[in-house]
């Protein structure tokens, strides 16, 4: 991501990319394939490949797959964000979808933050499709609350 090195470090809990791949192993992310591939000082990429359990039955990507890669990178940002102590859990989410993505293709996720309060964070998601096109973007709310 360019002018990284201007931009300070927003999570408060480290994390590497693997460590977070393999929470969700057993879990939907996981079961969907979705990895977290990169992480910056202010943003988190990820893929999911988009296949037979990711589509309806016309071979497009269904907007649920779309909301469930948002909402669940959007989440994990929100956690590492947090102090020990906090988490932080979903209160809205909402996808507006741009682009048709097929069967074969994967998809790429982009995380930043657009707020990042002491009570409330919000979260904007990009996803693109293997050709670079932007396909879905959406937000999440989340609330912070007592308890890791």
């Amino acid at each position: 991501m360019p002018e990284e090195a201007n931009r300070a470090a927003i999570w408060r809990r480290p994390a590497t990319p693997a460590e977070i791949n393999a929470l969700h192993a057993n879990t939907l992310p996981g079961l969907l394939g979705i990895a977290v591939t990169e992480m910056g000082p202010d943003w988190l990429r990820a893929e999911m490949p988009v296949d037979s359990r990711h589509i309806q039955p016309f071979g497009l990507m269904h907007g649920g797959a779309s909301v469930v890669l948002a909402e669940t990178i959007g989440s994990v940002c929100a956690f590492l964000a947090l102090p020990e102590g906090q988490s932080a859990v979903g209160v809205e989410v909402n996808a507006n979808h741009l682009a048709a993505v097929r069967a074969g293709d994967r998809v790429s996720a982009l995380v930043r933050p657009l707020q990042l309060g002491r009570s409330i964070q919000v979260w904007n998601i990009e996803i693109t499709r293997g050709d670079g096109r932007l396909a879905c973007v959406a937000r999440l709310t989340t609330a912070a609350r007592s308890g890791a």
